[in-house]
């Protein structure tokens, strides 16, 4: 815990990347600025490591791969690797196999993967669009993950990519998929990717989001951070530190204190009030607006949006220990930082439609992450640790603790399908049901991993709500900072990162 210099310019509620991001560059500004994070022992949110299975076994608590890594403005703004993050790489970036041995993979060497991504001919068509798209990141980035309205950034792309972009961003998944490439196995890459969230093949404009996470692979790729997602999280922190900020551990925020229409300060559980100038909230924004301001401070429209605030869906978390790695089918499967466990388009169309009627998908989609690939320190010597999600209703009939190992062992199953003995390999599991995660990370609510729902009409002018686009919130030096906040979900930091610098233009 740091200490205390008195009433800082600004405080910062929440430790996630995004919270350490915005206190970072407010303190590089020359403010003062405190960080309070309600867990008693690190800072991070869901960016965090531990032994979760056994000992010298470091698994990811919820992000795990960081395709924005090495790409965020955020972090590429931000001294890193001087505070002792190292990213590490495997071989392939994501692999998509199926039961019937036909595979697809994504690395970040072109050729390569034209080789490896279902047919001869759709490998050529990968390697044209992602050629593509590499020619076009970094301006690209600054229109998707920059603050609203991004007009500078789209007349840099120029008409003709923009045009050729929204061919794509206006397709539905299924519908791209099927016009590029021809092999079951390469069509069901970027709809699987975009399963991520809560957008399944056949809903509208869908395609966009499986999109950018296929080319962002061939050029950020699946990073993991060296020692565990807690590497970022101490880097973030070390940054904050070197520039002056403060971070409280154990600190949890009871109340936003607004008098005459404007956030003056935020009191703790324990009654202690600490002013400030501005206040930004790294925080599920419904929490933020009912419980921390108060309905009695926001306009009526606001508060019956948030009572109703749309959700992404729930997510299923199971880690493994492992005695060695898992015996895939696939052999290229076993050099990927993550697999991905969708059969077809119509097998992903259908889990995405159980989860949505609130049923328990019978054969689930996962993303597999097998983070000691790419950093052996995760797992003792010829050991390996193993990590999965998918989606599913956030509660369940019964409840979750009657149902969680039942439906861990139907993942058991499905990876088995694909890796005949993998069951064998297993020292330990432990399941993490969508409450468990809330519990783990009261921003996870329902198990949501995306700030909320990541469908088209939550996005852009409408996250997390017009004309709250701009990080402003309805009170006066109130700022929203997280991933409710636009660009969303995605390690990144950018929702920090451009709530600082709006901080800045109103105080400057």
């Amino acid at each position: 815990m740091d200490g205390g210099r008195g009433d800082p310019d600004a405080v910062v509620i929440g430790s996630g990347p995004n919270g350490l991001v915005a206190a970072t560059m407010l303190a590089r500004a020359g403010l003062d600025v405190l960080v309070l994070e309600a867990h008693p022992g690190r800072a991070g949110g869901a960016v965090g490591s531990e032994e979760a299975t056994r000992p010298g076994f470091v698994h990811d608590v919820g992000a795990a791969f960081f395709p924005w890594g090495t790409l965020s403005p955020a972090f590429r703004d931000l001294p890193l690797a001087e505070h002792g993050l190292r990213w590490r790489w495997a071989s392939v970036e994501s692999c998509h196999p199926a039961p019937d041995g036909g595979y697809a993979s994504i690395t970040r060497d072109h050729g390569r993967t034209a080789r490896h991504f279902g047919s001869a001919e759709d490998g050529q068509r990968w390697r044209e669009v992602a050629s593509w798209y590499g020619s076009i990141e970094p301006r690209l980035i600054d229109l998707l993950l920059g603050t609203i309205p991004s007009l500078g950034p789209a007349a840099r792309l120029g008409p003709l990519h923009i045009g050729r972009l929204a061919e794509v961003f206006l397709s539905r998944g299924r519908a791209l998929a099927e016009r590029w490439f021809s092999s079951t196995a390469a069509r069901r890459v970027l709809p699987g990717l975009a399963l991520h969230v809560d957008v399944g093949p056949d809903d509208r404009f869908s395609a966009a989001l499986g999109f950018v996470l296929g080319m962002t692979a061939t050029t950020g790729g699946f990073a993991v951070p060296e020692g565990g997602a807690r590497s970022l999280a101490d880097a973030l922190v070390g940054c904050l530190r070197a520039r002056g900020g403060r971070l409280r551990l154990g600190a949890r925020v009871a109340r936003v204190v607004v008098r005459e229409g404007r956030a003056r300060a935020v009191r703790l559980e324990d009654g202690e009030e600490i002013p400030a100038r501005v206040v930004l909230a790294d925080t599920d924004v419904a929490a933020l607006l009912l419980d921390l301001v108060g309905p009695e401070h926001l306009p009526r429209r606001v508060t019956d949006f948030m009572r109703h605030y749309p959700r992404g869906w729930g997510t299923f978390k199971v880690d493994w220990a492992l005695d060695g790695p898992v015996p895939w089918s696939v052999g290229a499967a076993g050099g990927s930082a993550v697999v991905h466990a969708g059969d077809s388009l119509d097998d992903l169309s259908r889990f995405a439609a159980q989860v949505r009627d609130g049923e328990l998908p019978d054969h689930p989609y996962l993303v597999i992450g097998q983070q000691s690939v790419a950093d052996p320190s995760r797992a003792p010597a010829g050991c390996h640790t193993l990590w999965a999600y998918t989606r599913v209703p956030s509660v369940v009939p019964g409840g979750w603790a009657a149902e969680a190992e039942r439906f861990g062992d139907r993942i058991d199953a499905r990876i088995e399908g694909l890796a005949p003995g993998f069951r064998s390999r297993v020292l330990e599991r432990r399941v993490v049901s969508p409450d468990r995660l809330q519990a783990m990370n009261a921003n996870l609510v329902g198990g949501d991993l995306g700030g909320g729902s990541n469908a088209w009409h939550r996005q852009l002018l409408f996250r997390p709500l017009f004309p709250y686009f701009r990080y402003q919130m309805p009170v006066e030096g109130l700022y929203l900072c997280s991933s409710y906040a636009h660009p969303g979900a995605g390690v990144h930091g950018m929702c920090g990162y451009n709530a600082a610098r709006r901080v800045l233009e109103a105080l400057t």
